[in-house]
């Protein structure tokens, strides 16, 4: 068995060349993925924000609880 050391030195210029490659292709993902997601909604509001939400009790006298389509419409117009 012949063992050519010219290709032998091709194959691992071209495993270091890929390497190369996938870590930049890596860092360049992480640095859109930074970009793409989305703000923390739940994180402590800075400045003069305020956050506020508003609890529901539905076992009030003379108020109609909404149905179960009523509350998954007010859920996906929120998008919450």
């Amino acid at each position: 068995m012949i063992i050519s050391v010219r290709r032998g030195l091709r194959f691992i210029r071209f495993i270091i060349f890929f390497v190369a490659l996938v870590y930049l292709f890596y860092h360049v993902l992480d640095l859109f993925n930074g970009w793409i997601s989305p703000v923390d909604q739940y994180q402590i509001p800075t400045g003069n924000a305020v956050k506020v939400f508003q609890e529901t009790d539905w076992s009030g006298i003379g108020e109609a609880r909404p149905t179960m389509a009523e509350r998954l419409r007010l859920f996906y117009w929120y998008g919450e």
